[in-house]
């Protein structure tokens, strides 16, 4: 693609990045079907080959963004199936990434639309507030009907329970011989959302031979602030978590950093891209981001323990955006799941965004309803016993729209190896599975495994 910036706008380097990227589109539209948003309005300006245009006129002209543009930017999930699919290898991620910066710049939005960014940057990366807020809108529920309309898509994302478990800094030591000490990002929302997925990711580390650390001062990944464009916002929870663990690092050392959310994984994996123009960042944050891994990446590593007890249930596997498309951690979680004896099936349109995408389902309701209800039907298709996902995000989401239990890949790991029967499992009618099937005591290849 030919851009037209001139020599000022270049020596700026968010605009000289963003020209870079925008050199290597040269529009084959492979990306268009393999776009949720396209798909669903089959407007081109809803595509990544449309929006791509978009921010090349907008950052060329300068000046406040065209409302339109912004409408159509901002309905991006960022859900980075167009990277996948691109012949090019466009790097969208960043550009859409710096657009959304730009806007949040140099943009005024409408007062309510103002009030709900604002609300949720100051509530979900903060799991006490996050909390709070939580028993409030349950509160709430009853006055729907005259609360301000965008609070209500808030209210009805509120669940009726949760499993709230926020972890102070603490080291919980491994069982037997020590192999690794890893930093465990306990998060943000999962926390107060579900708190079983970090316990089971505890416990299964432990019973691996892990020392699992939770540190002082680490928190929120920054990803939900990031992708509203407050970019200062993400660079400050980031750089906390950088921190924490480098001294973590300076100290007993670190093996990994274990992320058990994907969205969360690969914003940190992004860290050195995020402070590469940062002197004092850049490179402790390159070392953090080295050391990032999903948890099914580490197990894999790992190996898995064999299993205590064969339980063969159908399991659909649904793979999140940012895990698939970004990280490419692909295999491990399907691999160890069928190490652990479960029976372990993809679902159509793999590929497809359910429409969780951060605060995607909060800010744009209606096109993130007709996402998670494609992707519950898809699921439904393949008649599984239960689904598994490793994205808190993507579990709340299709859980509004599927009436089987929903877990994540961990719980199911350690339930197999020893631990507890997962607490979205219990009081549920499961299909009796087949006979036991023969479990070969190896570890699972390893499949998209970059260690």
């Amino acid at each position: 693609m030919r851009t037209h910036f001139t020599p000022e706008q270049l020596e700026r380097p968010d605009i000289a990045e963003a020209n870079a990227i925008l050199e290597t589109c040269v529009h084959y539209g492979f990306c268009t079907n393999a776009c949720p948003t396209y798909v669903l309005t089959r407007d081109e300006n809803e595509a990544p080959r449309g929006r791509i245009d978009l921010i090349r006129e907008m950052l060329e002209q300068g000046g406040a963004p065209k409302p339109e543009t912004v409408l159509h930017l901002d309905n991006c999930l960022s859900c980075l199936s167009c990277m996948t699919t691109c012949a090019a290898k466009v790097d969208y991620v960043h550009l859409i990434d710096r657009a959304r910066i730009y806007i949040e710049e140099n943009y005024r939005r409408a007062p309510a639309a103002r009030l709900l960014r604002a609300t949720l940057a100051r509530i979900l990366p903060y799991p006490q507030r996050f909390r709070g807020a939580l028993m409030l809108g349950r509160l709430g529920k009853p006055l729907r009907g005259v609360m301000p309309a965008p609070l209500r898509p808030l209210l009805d994302m509120v669940p009726d329970e949760t499993v709230t478990d926020i972890l102070p800094p603490q080291v919980f030591k491994a069982e037997g011989k020590r192999r690794a000490r890893v930093a465990l990002l306990a998060g943000c929302a999962q926390q107060v959302l579900n708190g079983a997925i970090n316990a089971a990711t505890i416990r299964l580390l432990q019973r691996h031979g892990c020392d699992v650390v939770i540190a002082q001062e680490a928190g929120c990944c920054g990803s939900l602030t990031l992708h509203m464009g407050r970019e200062q916002d993400a660079k400050a929870s980031a750089r906390a978590n950088v921190l924490a663990w480098q001294r973590e690092i300076a100290g007993e050392g670190l093996d990994a950093v274990i992320v058990n959310a994907s969205g969360c994984g690969t914003t940190v994996k992004d860290y050195g891209h995020l402070f590469a123009r940062d002197a004092d960042m850049a490179a402790p944050a390159r070392a953090v981001a080295a050391l990032a891994c999903d948890v099914t990446e580490f197990l894999a590593r790992l190996g898995l323990q064999a299993p205590v007890e064969t339980r063969a249930y159908k399991i659909a596997y649904h793979d999140p955006c940012s895990m698939q498309h970004v990280q490419k951690v692909i295999r491990p979680p399907r691999d160890l799941l069928q190490a652990a004896g479960y029976r372990v099936q993809d679902i159509a349109e793999k590929h497809f965004c359910c429409g969780s995408a951060g605060t995607y389902n909060l800010l744009h309701p209606e096109m993130a309803a007709q996402l998670g209800r494609r992707k519950a039907a898809h699921i439904t298709g393949a008649d599984p016993d239960i689904l598994a996902t490793g994205n808190i995000g993507c579990m709340m989401q299709i859980g509004r729209y599927l009436p089987l239990p929903i877990v994540h890949t961990v719980e199911l790991l350690d339930w197999a190896t020893g631990g507890p029967m997962p607490p979205a499992l219990q009081g549920r009618s499961l299909r009796a599975p087949p006979s036991p099937v023969a479990i070969k005591d190896e570890p699972p290849s390893g499949g998209d495994n970059f260690w």
